[in-house]
Formats: C-alpha cells, structure tokens, sequence
C-alpha cells in the first residue's frame, strides 16, 4: 500500500500534462501511486497519460466511457486509490520539487490527520508565481493537529481539493465524493472540512497553480456557472444532516457563499450577458434561504449582501454607473492634485538653490531609496563619528523608514524636506545614481560608493551585452558620472574598472569597502548574539546561499534545491537563503533548517552568523572573503551567464574556494570536507589577499578624513591581512 494516492482528471490537457505528472514522479518521495482518469479526452492526453503508466509502474490509468466532468472523474480515480492519503492534482497543476516529502514529514510530525492542508502559488505565462495571499493562515506555531473550531481561519482559505492530504480511510468514513457540475470542489471541501476530526498545516508552496491565458473551465462564458447554486445547496443539505456541525458553521458557510456569488457575478467572463438578472434574482432566492437571522455583517461586506438581497440587476446597474463616474471624478481630482503638488515642489527646490549652502550637512541613499545600509549606511555612521559637527539625513522610501537609525533623520523621496536635503547638504552620498532632476551646486561633494567589487561586467561595458544593459540610458549615466567627486574603491581591480566603465574627473579613493568595516569590528559575543536571533541551533553549521540575478531569465528560479540538499548534508547543516535584491524571496517557509533571510535589513550580519557562504557569481564573495571564512562557488551556468553579462576574469581560474559545477558536486564539496579543506584554504587566502587588501575596518574612518576632515595622506594605516584576526563563528 503506498503512502499516497494522486488522483490526476485529465482532459483536454495535452500542452500541460507531461509536466503535471513529471512532477509528480520526479519527486524524491516515491512511495505512490498516480491514478490518471481520462475523461474521455478527444485529444492525446489519453495516450499520453498510457505512455506514463507503460514505463512507470506507478502510474495507473482509467479510461471513462464517456464526458463525465471534472468532479466525477476524480470519484473514479477515488475508486482505484490504495494510499494512505489521497491527493488531488489538476493536470494542468504541477507538484513543487519536493512537496511529497515535505507533506509526508509533516504527516508525520501531526500524528497523520484528516486532512493536512499545504499552501500554492498562481504560476502566470510570463514565469511569474505569486503566492497565496493568505498564506500568513498556514503558519505552523501553535498546536498541531487541530480541530476547524480551534482555527476556523481555514475555511477562508480558497475552497479548492487540491491544496490538501486527506486520509483516504476519512475519505470513506465520510463517505465524501464529488457532485457534478461546475465549482464541485465546494461541495466537497465544507464537509471534508467541517467533519474532520483533526487538521494540521503546512507553510510550504507545494502546488503551482496554472493561470491559463485561455481554455480555463471556470473562465468560460456559459450558464453552467449557475450550478454553483446547486453545490452550496448539497453544502447547506449537509449541515442540516449533521446540528452538531450546522449552529458552529452555519453563518460563516453563508457568508462565504454571497462573497462567492458575487465573485461570479462581477467577473465580466463568465456569465452570458442574457443571463446576469436571472443569477441576481436566483442569487437573492439562496440569499432567503439559507440566510441566518441575526448573523452579523462586517462594513467591508455590506455592498456585497445588499446586491444579493436586492436581486435587481437594474439597481446593480445604476450603482455601476453611479461609482464608474466618481471613480473619473476622483482620477480627475488625484491628477490635479498631482500636477498642483509637483509645480509647488519644483518652485520650492529652486527657492532652495538660491539659499546658501550648509557646510554641516550630508545627505546619504543606499539603491534609490531602499533602507539604511551598504556603503553609504558605513559612511553615515563614520560622519557622526568622526565629523559630529556635520547632521545626516537618510533618503528612504516610507516602507524603509523604520531602518533609519534614530540620530539620523529620515527623508522621503519627493518631499519638502527631500529636495531641500538635496539643494542645500554639502555631502551627496550614494551608491546608485542619484535624482536625475538633482542640479549639483558649486561646493557641493558628491561621494559615489559604489556597491561591491565587480565581477559582472558595469557601466558602458554593458553597451556591448545588450542583455544585461536592456534600456539603459548611456548619455544619462555619464551625466550622473560627470557629478561625483568622489568614487570609494574596495581594491586595485575595482579602481581600474570604476575609472575606464564610469570615465571622469573624479578621485578615487582606494580606501577598502566601508560596509566590511561591521565584518572586522564584530566579537565573538556579536556572533552568537546574532545567530540565536536567527534561530541557528547552537552546534549546527550554518551555510549563507546568496544567489545573484541572472540577465538571461526572465523567471529567476533558485539553481538549487535546497531542500534536498539540506537532506542529503544531515542534520548538522542549516541553510540561510538570501534573495537577490530583485528577485520575490524564495518559498521556504515551513521547510526544516531553510532560513528564509531575504527581508533581513543587514547582509553584513547574515555574513557574520554564517559559518560558509555559497554563491554563484555575486560580488557578496568579495566582502565574505575578509572573514576568512569557507566559501564554495556555483557555477552550473557559467557559459549563459558569461555570454549574457559578460565577467571581468575567469571566476573558476582563481576561485576564492571549492567550485561546484553541479548540485551533486556541491553536495559532495560539503559531504566530504573539501569546503573547508587546505586547499579550499589557499584558494582563499590568495583571493583574499587581491580583493581585501584595505578591508581592515577603519574603510568608513578613511574616507571621512580624507573627505571631510581634509586628511590628504593616507589618514589610517591599513592592517596588512596577514596580521587581521577576523572573528569566527561557534562552529569556526
């Protein structure tokens, strides 16, 4: 008997279904079965699903004699299922890699459950996925199992089948099956549902959600949706059978049914127009009869029950009309509004550019806006350290204010107090480009930062990887270039790319990096402090993988399942996973030692609590080196990566550790010790040696001597790297 059942309907699916049940038998858990149900296709999924089942065992294929819809082929797949747990997967749908083992984990941990509900993400045609809304519902921090009265949140979750393990003798028991017609998943989720006895959690995407452009069944115009009537009917039949259930789920139940009337109802593709007043005034006769006296109704809900009550689609229209028209009237307001408030500012910012200059004010931005940190961040400390006379502001958009420390003001972009920073600070510091409405006065510095040691090909090398430079605006960058004064170098290698990429008149200050300064004055005590806040075990060894982006995806998946890569290094190993800055943060919540730390505010703390980084081709290798720490390059997709971006050396002929050019040999880089063998150690210390020569602590310290203080010579002695004691971690 295998662990699960998945119970796949097909039809019409030809385009998809390779990939549905690939993912379903690539999975690293392999004790299943898959039922595939043809529901009397007339294209090749049928025989596409007979190929699967000739040379996989696993697969088992039922053939329908006739159309039978979607509900009741997935009862005839129920039929043939042996598992312990029954799953649901439309073949349009794909599996996550590693979603079996995870539920199966799960499973496990809950003591096996009714029903083990797993969270999804909508997967669009252009790559994108977005994950559910309300996967905050999922979380796994209280008591596990539960009962639906101990969590009632569940049931405001979508009412599909197929983001939940049901235990098929439950299944039984209840003697649940599918009614036909549309929106069958609702008469069968409410009783599986309210009638089980415990339900557990797990906040992990295992499902991808197709959004299909066209040929969705619930996206076609037609009056079978009025069959949603009939399915709320079997769900209201159900409590009436069942007074235990009926008093404590009445009223949500209702409540969900208007909200879901309504979704059909407004969605402009799925009702024939012919047919919209018919489904109002049908709406408005369920509305009657299952109404439950005295149910409160939130404020935000009121125009949904008064659009069923009332039934009338003459009303609805008149409303439609009535709001389309304040809708214009407010966009014209807003826009007015808009054009009177940006005339109001530039007048404002040119007011300022007549008021004297402040000598004892700088303004710092770190990426156009983002919070506090990178080189600027450094320097900003480094000024009220060593230049306290001279006041600090920080650009940060409102969702970044919080990260401003509180001696230092925050300034929102496109205010007041934005433009006057900009006209009137002495000291512009950034590390991207900076307003492009910005007019540098005479007297103003501008210090250019810059935001680690390139690897990847910059500036006006990109003219020659228009894949990489997409719509950059060349003359545009040279006009920001032609505005600094200052450019911050970590090494000799980033002072001769800076100087022949971003050409000017400018000096360069080959200072070291100033965001590493955190890396070289951290103690033991910080270290530990850190990674309990994190929630690293105390003897486990923790990996930072920090991934770059790739100009050649459009879609920027992870290169590794870390998942199985944490499966295959044991117990002893956590992994701290960093999306790059661009990119959504990965779906790894709910997976055993995966620390999703891509909201964490500081790199340079994660570096800290990190016993080894593993990237790809992010210069982050380049300030991790400092610590004289493990590291382990991924290079899989050198060559696309190479050809789209273009790199300034071989990363692979001068490494700063072990080079992985696959999962396997990464894994087997760990397994054996080789990542932080002697070898991996020269390898390090020769790297380190030609990208960390300033990176001693006191970068931050230099550059304001220098700038502000007037300290033309050298202003600190650089600590040679041989005589630096970086701080180790626990495990170090």
């Amino acid at each position: 008997m295998p662990r699960f059942s998945v119970i796949v309907p097909v039809y019409k699916v030809q385009a998809y279904l390779h990939a549905c049940l690939e993912s379903v038998l690539e999975q690293s858990f392999s004790d299943l079965e898959v039922i595939a149900v043809d529901d009397c296709s007339p294209d090749a999924s049928g025989a596409i699903a007979e190929e699967f089942a000739a040379r996989d065992a696993r697969v088992r294929t039922v053939r329908l004699r006739e159309n039978v819809g979607l509900g009741r082929a997935r009862n005839a797949g129920l039929e043939h299922a042996t598992g312990d747990y029954v799953l649901f997967l439309d073949s349009d749908d794909t599996l996550t890699p590693g979603a079996l083992q995870a539920i199966a984990d799960r499973l496990k941990e809950t003591g096996g459950p009714d029903a083990l509900v797993y969270d999804y993400a909508r997967t669009y045609w252009t790559g994108e996925a977005v994950r559910n809304q309300y996967a905050d519902r999922l979380r796994q921090d209280g008591p596990a199992p539960f009962t639906l009265a101990e969590r009632p949140d569940m049931l405001k979750l979508l009412g599909v089948v197929w983001n939940k393990a049901y235990r098929r003798e439950f299944v039984e028991e209840r003697g649940l099956t599918f009614p036909p017609g549309f929106y069958e998943d609702t008469a069968w989720t409410y009783p599986a549902m309210m009638s089980a006895r415990t339900i557990a959690t797990l906040d992990r995407v295992c499902v991808h959600y197709r959004q299909r452009r066209r040929g969705n069944i619930l996206g076609t115009t037609s009056r079978d949706h009025f069959d949603i009537f009939d399915q709320y009917d079997r769900v209201f039949a159900f409590l009436d059978a069942h007074p235990e259930l009926s008093d404590a789920w009445r009223a949500l139940v209702f409540r969900k049914m208007v909200e879901h009337l309504v979704t059909v109802f407004t969605r402009p593709d799925r009702l024939p127009p012919d047919s919209r007043a018919d489904f109002l005034r049908k709406a408005r006769s369920h509305y009657r009869r299952h109404r439950v006296p005295g149910a409160r109704v939130a404020a935000r809900d009121r125009f949904r029950h008064g659009l069923v009550r009332l039934g009338s689609h003459r009303t609805y229209r008149a409303l439609v009309a009535t709001m389309r028209v304040v809708r214009r009237v407010r966009r014209s307001v807003a826009r007015l509004r808009e054009a009177l408030g940006s005339a109001a500012l530039r007048a404002h910012y040119r007011v300022q550019l007549r008021l004297p200059l402040r000598a004892d004010r700088a303004v710092f931005s770190s990426h156009g806006g983002r919070g506090y940190g990178c080189n600027p961040g450094a320097l900003e400390a480094a000024f009220r350290a060593y230049a306290p006379h001279v006041g600090t502001a920080w650009i940060a958009r409102p969702e970044h204010g919080h990260t401003v420390p509180s001696p230092t003001a925050a300034v929102r972009p496109g205010t007041r107090a934005y433009w006057t920073a900009l006209a009137r600070s002495k000291y512009l510091v950034s590390n991207a480009e900076l307003d492009p409405r910005l007019v540098k006065r005479p007297g103003q510095v501008v210090i250019q930062t810059q935001h680690g040691t390139p690897l990847k090909k910059m500036g006006l090398d990109l003219q020659e990887h228009p894949a990489a430079a997409r719509d950059q605006d060349f003359e545009r960058i040279l006009r920001d270039v032609d505005t600094w004064d200052y450019v911050v170098s970590a090494n000799r290698h980033s002072t001769l790319v800076w100087e022949r990429v971003f050409p000017s008149s400018y000096t360069t200050l080959e200072y070291g990096c100033p965001r590493n300064d955190a890396l070289h004055r951290a103690t033991p005590r910080d270290v530990a402090r850190i990674r309990e806040s994190l929630g690293i075990p105390q003897n486990a060894r923790a990996i930072l993988y920090a991934p770059t982006h790739r100009d050649y995806r459009r879609t920027q998946r992870s290169g590794l399942d870390l998942e199985r890569v944490l499966r295959q290094l044991g117990p002893d190993f956590v992994v701290l996973t960093r999306a790059h800055p661009l990119h959504r943060p990965p779906q790894t919540r709910g997976a055993a030692r995966l620390i999703d730390v891509s909201d964490h505010p500081s790199i340079e703390t994660l570096c800290l609590a990190a016993d080894a980084l593993v990237t790809d081709y992010s210069s982050l290798m380049f300030d991790y080196a400092g610590l004289d720490r493990p590291i382990v390059i991924h290079t899989a997709d050198w060559d696309a990566y190479e050809a789209a971006r273009g790199t300034y050396f071989d990363l692979r002929a001068c490494p700063p550790g072990a080079v992985a050019r696959s999962e396997d040999e990464l894994i087997d880089i760990f397994a054996t010790g080789h990542w932080r063998g002697s070898r991996s150690a020269q390898l390090r210390a020769a790297f380190r040696e030609r990208f960390c020569p300033y990176d001693d602590g006191r970068a931050a310290e230099r550059v304001v001597r220098h700038v502000v203080l007037g300290e033309t010579e050298p202003p600190v002695p650089v600590v040679p790297p041989q005589e630096r004691q970086p701080v180790l971690t626990m495990r170090g």
